[in-house]
């Protein structure tokens, strides 16, 4: 067994693929119109699906927002860097809401950004 794909719903589709494809690396897989439903899905991810767990972006036609929710708490992308990935996302104006630095309970380099609808997003390095 394995995670196929997380879900997240999303305000703006275009705005959500470009935070994840240019501010985080990730690239669009797949994506397809649902008319009779009235929705759009869009999986992005760092490699082929069959190998890969992928993000899956939900867009119902004409809802711009959610509420986050307290259950949910953040999406976990490893990086090499992590203060050359705040530096980067935040040039491409992206919200960043913990700057790099270590976890308040250990040595782990951390920061947090926000996706355009809000989403935490961790960056942090586990060696590649």
């Amino acid at each position: 067994m394995r995670i196929l794909h997380t879900m997240l719903r999303v305000g703006d589709l275009d705005k959500s693929i470009v935070f994840y494809t240019e501010v985080l690396g990730m690239q669009l897989l797949r994506q397809k119109d649902y008319p009779k439903g009235e929705f759009t899905l869009a999986f992005l991810g760092y490699g082929p699906e069959a190998e890969n767990t992928a993000l899956e972006l939900t867009y119902n036609w004409g809802k711009s927002n959610y509420e986050i929710g307290t259950g949910f708490g953040h999406i976990a992308i490893n990086v090499k860097d992590v203060y050359q990935a705040v530096a980067s996302a935040r040039q491409q104006g992206s919200e960043v809401i913990r700057e790099a630095g270590p976890m308040n309970a250990g040595n782990t380099i951390v920061a947090f950004l926000k996706d355009p609808d809000g989403y935490e997003i961790e960056l942090l390095s586990k060696g590649f």
